[in-house]
């Protein structure tokens, strides 16, 4: 199971090393702009809500072992609101 988790750290870390390179402000800016522009765009928001639960995930999962329970229970609490925003706006009611 480790050389899993290794082989997915190892595919993650081009794009970790270039997200480092950024301010740190500038990934939480681009997914709460992905979350609003989601909300506000009708019909097909729901995808950009998607892509930003994707990155969130994606980053989770690599901060997985070193993360305090609290801190899995809080970002597993947003990706699970995140995903379940975006199911509500691709399959609506009536």
């Amino acid at each position: 199971m480790s050389s899993l988790r290794e082989s997915f750290e190892r595919a993650s870390l081009p794009a970790l090393t270039w997200l480092s390179g950024l301010p740190r402000v500038v990934p939480f800016l681009f997914v709460l702009a992905l979350v609003v522009a989601g909300l506000l765009v009708p019909g097909w928001g729901w995808v950009l809500i998607a892509v930003a639960v994707l990155l969130l995930a994606w980053i989770a999962l690599l901060a997985w072992p070193r993360l305090s329970v609290a801190e899995r229970l809080m970002r597993v609490a947003v990706v699970v609101m995140l995903a379940a925003i975006a199911i509500t706006q691709a399959v609506p009611r009536g």
